[in-house]
């Protein structure tokens, strides 16, 4: 191989081992003066995300929309919502972000729509018209109840009755967000055109929104209840919800999903270097359907699940989900994350009592890193934010406001990007932003902790240029060491490079005695941490970690 075709395959093969950067539009950088960020503040603040070293940046959508879920109900594939800016600003935005070296990715919500969309609209017109099998509708039973037991995440049947045709229609979230029947190959037809759109306008990837939720049983059969084994809630589904009771053997994850994602991956290799993240939220079958997903080189490049998005940061739960993994994906890949747009940030989830915030934010930031796969930073937990605690008032986020107070929504991890300090709502905004700014976050501004020896944005760029170094750290094997205590040992390796890291995630002291195998290990410093060495054994203080080389 030449070293020219080297680096073409390099370059199409980017996002393995990548570094992505989640960006939530709404809460960005403002630059109206509405309260509300937009494309053009993303693109005035891009060159933040470059200065972390990440190597592209997702962005959460724009597209038009209601705005009933934040965006993910979209009414237009192919425009941006004014809220945002224009497509213009899009490929301004594009334009600014290769220039930097970022590939762009953007977030595509095709299990369902707007109820506002035009397709829609024409669908519940007749149950004769050109898109009338363009959704999921369904008779009711004899008694005038729902098809089946199905529910939604947010609450309730997943059906809904509609006047007009006199039929229920699906709908897997809000009722304004009626599911797409895939089992229509013009349905799919129409998608991919629209997937088609964006990457004539230059997008590197697609982050997949619920993935797994795009074909539904067609016989419409009841769910049945959980196995007890696997009963309580997850991240995506908190146990105060009863959508956490049922097996979802019908409504998601159908076999046929599969050919589907092999029409979208022969989309995207007809261009180059284009790349997709999909999002599995399947409880415990994730990783499963991570693996079917991403197997074989003809669907997905990678996943995400929700599993490292739990408040778990225990060495055994760590260790389980990646030798899960590694056990499962043969030729496929995951992307790891400790925090995105859903979930409670994870600075929160895993600090408890007494320790340091931000020493907590270092140490996950860097076990993250040294795992094997891509990994997906939320906009925010380089400068170590915790979660926002917002009176009921301020919750703008439906899911949260079905379930209050039991469960608060996902309004806690949106809030606004903290810039500056010293100005009015942080930089954001010059008015009052469409969430608060928590006074907690102002002190971690950008830039206070801007060149700061030992802040948590000087901890992500150490790290991640550490990260990127070391091709062992990009794409090479991991081995994990067997230890009598509680610590995350592994070794990840390429050609004749090798690293051990051992994190000790507890607060007691640790110490590990080296394995056979690992003779003339010299310790490497690693950001932010100080473990003992001795050339035998690493000796660990709590929450600590240690690098060491061959």
């Amino acid at each position: 191989m030449t070293a020219q075709t080297q680096a073409l395959s390099k370059n199409s093969n980017w996002w393995r081992g990548a570094v992505i950067y989640q960006i939530y539009p709404r809460s960005f950088q403002d630059s109206t003066g509405n309260g509300s960020g937009d494309l053009p503040g993303i693109t005035e603040r891009i060159e933040h995300a470059a200065s972390l070293g990440v190597d592209a940046i997702w962005l959460s959508p724009f597209f038009k929309s209601p705005m009933a879920d934040m965006g993910y109900d979209v009414s237009d594939y192919c425009d941006v919502d004014p809220m945002f800016g224009t497509l213009a600003d899009f490929d301004a935005l594009v334009a600014k972000a290769h220039g930097l070296g970022l590939k762009v990715m953007v977030d595509q919500v095709i299990s369902h729509t707007s109820d506002q969309h035009p397709w829609f609209k024409e669908s519940r017109a007749s149950r004769d018209n050109p898109k009338a099998d363009w959704y999921v509708w369904a008779d009711p039973k004899p008694d005038g109840t729902a098809p089946n037991n199905w529910l939604s995440i947010f609450g309730g049947p997943a059906w809904e009755w509609d006047g007009v045709r006199r039929q229920y229609y699906m709908h897997n979230f809000l009722t304004s967000q009626p599911d797409l029947n895939f089992h229509s190959k013009p349905v799919q037809d129409a998608l991919l055109e629209t997937v088609k759109f964006w990457l004539e306008r230059g997008v590197d990837g697609f982050r997949l929104d619920t993935v797994n939720y795009y074909f539904h049983d067609a016989k419409l059969r009841d769910n049945p209840p959980i196995d007890p084994a696997h009963a309580g809630g997850t991240a995506d589904a908190p146990d105060v919800n009863p959508y956490g009771m049922q097996h979802h053997l019908h409504d998601k994850t159908q076999p046929e999903n599969i050919e589907f994602l092999k029409r979208f991956r022969a989309l995207l290799d007809q261009y180059d270097a284009r790349a997709t993240v999909g999002e599995v939220g399947d409880g415990y079958r994730s990783l499963a359907t991570v693996a079917a997903y991403t197997n074989g080189g003809d669907k997905l490049n990678m996943c995400y699940t929700f599993d490292l998005l739990s408040p778990n940061f225990t060495a055994g739960h760590i260790r389980g989900c990646v030798d899960a993994v590694e056990k499962s994906i043969k030729d496929g890949w995951i992307c790891w994350a400790f925090s995105n747009h859903d979930v409670m940030r994870h600075v929160s989830r895993f600090t408890q009592e007494g320790d340091d915030p931000a020493h907590i934010a270092r140490l996950a930031l860097s076990v993250l890193s040294t795992l094997r796969g891509s990994i997906c930073l939320y906009q925010g937990e380089e400068l170590g934010l915790a979660e926002a605690d917002l009176a009921f008032e301020d919750l703008r986020d439906p899911y949260g406001i079905r379930f209050w107070p039991a469960f608060k929504g996902r309004d806690g991890c949106r809030t606004p990007m903290v810039w500056e300090a010293g100005k009015d709502f942080a930089g954001f905004s010059t008015v009052k932003p469409w969430l608060p700014v928590p006074s907690a976050h102002i002190d971690l501004a950008v830039d206070r902790q801007d060149g700061k020896a030992g802040s948590v944005l000087s901890h992500y760029r150490q790290m991640l240029a550490f990260r990127k170094s070391h091709d062992a750290l990009v794409d090479g094997d991991i081995a994990f060491l067997g230890s009598n205590q509680d610590l995350l040992a592994f070794t990840r390796t390429k050609g004749k490079d090798t690293f051990l890291f051992v994190f000790n995630l507890t607060r007691t002291p640790a110490q590990l005695t080296l394995p056979a195998g690992l003779d003339g290990l010299k310790a490497v410093a690693l950001p932010g941490f100080n473990a003992g060495f001795d050339g035998k054994a690493v000796t660990l203080s709590p929450l600590d970690a240690f690098c060491g080389r061959i």
